[in-house]
């Protein structure tokens, strides 16, 4: 390893370090100001494996060593952290797509990058697009300006981590469990609501796994689904669970929290996509 190496890592390294900062603390400091007792942020490395999707962490995690006793808290302290995760996304984004390098950088990479047979005989691993990152897309990339394709946003450190912010995002927001968004969802609708709503999430993600497996494993390339939407849905339903652990308190939220839990279900709607990670295969 060379420190020119390690120099060149910095802005993605330091861009995803922050990314999860700002979502966990958001729950550190929500717990705090409910005086909840937790935990600081415990980050989770992922080293390198050859072949297998990186992005470097599994993000962090931070543990509450006190009960949540009433809705209110349990709703700030869920929704709290992907609402700052959010704001770090979309400004990373902004400011990534603002400052694009142009089609020189992508040949100090990939010298044959515009040659028409690049790529034709290997495996692309392409991300997919969701409806807030193509939307800031079209705003803040000029027209005519060159914009890297899916396959090739891992080599934009400010683009990647603003697209890996919004996957994350969206995973906590779907309305299961002890996921942040089962916390919203269950301090949003009650107990019998949040169980019909985790059902359905489960539903969907089960079933984009399931339609995303078979194209892989049949090589159909229709892009549709993720296998990945399996694994996850199976650990809702066998680890995290589809159920929320009750909560004594019945008390509704105020309408100010109300609109700040149908803006986090937004905010899923637009940073989720059912079709996350892709390989185009060898034609």
């Amino acid at each position: 390893y060379e420190l020119k190496q390690l120099l060149v890592g910095l802005p993605y390294s330091i861009s995803i370090m922050l990314m999860i900062s700002f979502h966990e603390f958001g729950h550190y400091f929500a717990a705090k100001y409910h005086k909840v007792k937790a935990t600081l942020p415990f980050y989770i490395p992922f080293p390198p494996i050859p072949y297998f999707i990186n992005f470097g962490t599994m993000g962090a995690v931070i543990k509450t060593k006190s009960p949540v006793k009433t809705k209110k808290a349990m709703f700030d302290i869920g929704v709290a952290g992907p609402i700052a995760g959010f704001i770090f996304c979309i400004a990373i984004l902004i400011y990534g797509f603002l400052n694009l390098p142009g089609e020189e950088y992508i040949l100090t990479i990939h010298p044959d990058y515009f040659n028409p047979e690049y790529g034709k005989d290997s495996i692309a691993l392409v991300f997919g697009d969701s409806i807030l990152f193509s939307t800031l897309k079209w705003i803040f990339v000029n027209q005519g300006q060159f914009f890297p394709p899916m396959s090739e946003i891992y080599h934009y450190p400010y683009v990647c981590v603003g697209w890996f912010g919004l996957f994350i995002t969206s995973m906590n927001l779907i309305p299961v469990g002890q996921l942040d968004g089962g916390h919203i969802s269950y301090s949003l609708f009650g107990k019998e609501n949040h169980y019909k709503i985790s059902v359905i999430a489960f539903s969907f993600l089960f079933i984009f796994g399931i339609v995303g497996l078979i194209d892989t494993i049949l090589e159909f390339n229709y892009g549709i689904g993720w296998a990945g939407w399996l694994f996850w849905a199976l650990v809702l339903f066998f680890v995290i669970k589809l159920k929320h652990p009750p909560i004594a308190d019945t008390q509704e939220l105020d309408k100010r929290r109300r609109y700040v839990g149908y803006f986090s279900l937004f905010i899923l709607v637009i940073s989720f996509s059912p079709t996350p990670i892709m390989f185009n295969l060898p034609a």
